[in-house]
């Protein structure tokens, strides 16, 4: 291996150290405003050292086809070094920043949902329940306007049929049967 390809390894493992203490930040950021539940926390990060791993073997087999030296690891520790130093405060309060405005936007798009999508429906649902009511209002009254006569000259015009017949005696028969059955079942009440 020439000295060429060892420093644009060297350079390829300072850049994937930055990468990783900007993912790591970012990781640890996120899941601090967002309060995984604790059983996730190991399962996370078991997930973050695998895909740093992936990232870091990915960009060494691109450097120098995957050999692995002692200025590789050099240039991994040089890297999330200099992020740790440098970068990290920006890193974090950019993700917090960032975690704010997709609060706020999330915030603001089920607000205007709510305002334009579901209060109209509401207030729509609200309108014609009392319609409803009032058109049941209505019916209700000209049902007793109308019915009402018809129901009395009805029974007017059957109460000799009725009489002859002892149509009501048999519902009381059956009523107070019922009434027998239901004591003798239940008690008294």
């Amino acid at each position: 291996m020439n000295l060429q390809m060892q420093w644009a390894t060297l350079l390829w493992m300072l850049f994937s150290g930055l990468i990783m203490g900007t993912a790591f930040d970012s990781y640890r950021v996120i899941s601090g405003q967002l309060r995984f539940p604790r059983w996730s926390v190991h399962t996370l990060d078991l997930i973050y050292w695998i895909a740093a791993s992936l990232f870091v073997f990915r960009n060494l087999y691109h450097s120098n086809h995957g050999e692995l030296r002692f200025y590789v690891f050099l240039g991994l520790f040089i890297g999330v070094w200099a992020y740790f130093l440098f970068l990290s405060v920006i890193t974090e309060r950019f993700v917090v920043m960032l975690i704010r405005i997709v609060r706020q936007i999330y915030a603001i798009t089920v607000r205007v949902v709510q305002i334009l999508l579901i209060a109209p429906i509401l207030w729509l649902l609200k309108l014609m329940k009392l319609l409803l009511g009032f058109v049941g209002i209505i019916l209700l009254f000209l049902g007793r306007i109308t019915l009402l006569p018809l129901w009395k000259l009805l029974t007017w015009a059957t109460r000799p049929i009725v009489k002859r017949l002892r149509i009501i005696d048999g519902f009381r028969y059956i009523q107070q049967r019922i009434i027998r059955i239901w004591q003798q079942w239940f008690g008294k009440n």
